[in-house]
């Protein structure tokens, strides 16, 4: 396997073709091994993988931290080369309840601050709000994070879920590299409108979600039992009839992965990654054997017949339920 690159957009770095998103490692899916975390970061530093996504509400600083520790620990060679993308705006409470979204200039500069405390750095690569704030202009969220890379403590700024009239504003304000965005085989959203508006602007994708929280892996069965924690346990593609019917895709794409040699899970990040070079799949990794798995997909070749296979197999708005409850749905740009 050798590890390619691809752009994060017109102003951003070169990174890895494959990024690692850390949450999980912290949240929202159930216990997690911090040893075995670590030693995935490193397996993925050591295989040639750059970016590192994490947002500084997962587990209210953990997944920053866990990341900090992560990063000490490599060798310096490894170290030099991780480029940390973070979100922001999140606010939490005590509970771990959901408050809603800050994206006023000085909360920016202060999020940011913690930032680089917990992570350990002198400074973040990718800076971007999670979720946009209604009560505040997204210029105004945007210029605060051009103020922070200025005096560089931030090289580059991002966005997260939101739509093409946000991102046309962003990017009159300053210079946008990245948005990060839910997309897979069942989560195509996008297509129409966001993918044609930022490659107009020449603004990269970090694609989250390519397996959509494992539901198209290939390794969720329908008799799993989900903890209290586990976000998938409220998600509306988890229940039910929605669940049967979204596995049922599944097991339609798998006949498509077996006559290719490979998992269900190395089939569904192919096709993200043959959706342009602009996008990045940010794989969602928390053991060592699944990370081997999913950098098997970049060895992986879909030809135009695959690819149609896959398209009658799994078309698009094919899938069963939103991608998140109706209360998450409501803070989302279409």
């Amino acid at each position: 396997m050798t590890m390619r690159t691809r752009p994060l957009g017109t102003t951003g770095p070169q990174v890895s073709a494959l990024g690692l998103g850390c949450m999980g490692m912290s949240a929202l899916y159930g216990e997690a091994d911090r040893t075995e975390s670590i030693a995935t970061i490193h397996a993925a530093l050591e295989a040639g993988v750059t970016l590192l996504d994490t947002g500084d509400f997962y587990a209210m600083g953990h997944n920053e931290m866990l990341i900090g520790e992560a990063l000490r620990a490599a060798p310096a060679a490894r170290r030099e080369q991780a480029l940390v993308s973070v979100k922001f705006g999140a606010l939490r409470g005590p509970d771990g309840s959901w408050l809603g979204y800050d994206g006023r200039p000085a909360a920016v500069k202060s999020f940011a601050a913690y930032s680089l405390q917990r992570l350990g750095v002198d400074h973040i690569d990718v800076y971007r709000i999670a979720r946009l704030d209604p009560d505040v202009p997204i210029e105004e969220t945007v210029g605060a994070i051009a103020d922070l890379v200025e005096k560089g403590y931030v090289r580059h700024i991002g966005l997260s879920e939101v739509g093409a009239e946000t991102i046309r504003r962003a990017a009159a304000t300053a210079p946008v590299s990245d948005l990060q965005i839910e997309y897979s085989l069942i989560s195509r959203g996008i297509e129409d409108a966001v993918l044609p508006t930022v490659r107009e602007l020449g603004i990269g994708i970090t694609a989250y979600g390519v397996l959509s929280r494992g539901l198209i892996s290939g390794h969720f069965t329908a008799d799993r039992q989900l903890g209290a924690g586990d976000f998938r346990a409220m998600s509306p593609r988890f229940q039910g009839d929605n669940l049967r019917h979204n596995l049922n895709l599944v097991e339609a794409l798998r006949k498509i992965a077996e006559q290719k040699g490979v998992s269900v899970a190395q089939i569904a990040i192919a096709w993200v990654l043959s959706r342009g070079e602009d996008i990045v799949p940010l794989v969602g990794a928390r053991r060592r054997d699944r990370l081997t798995e999913a950098l098997g997909a970049l060895d992986l070749t879909l030809e135009p017949a695959d690819l149609a296979a896959i398209e009658e197999a799994v078309p698009a708005g094919a899938a069963a339920g939103d991608r998140y409850p109706a209360a998450q749905m409501a803070h989302l740009e279409s």
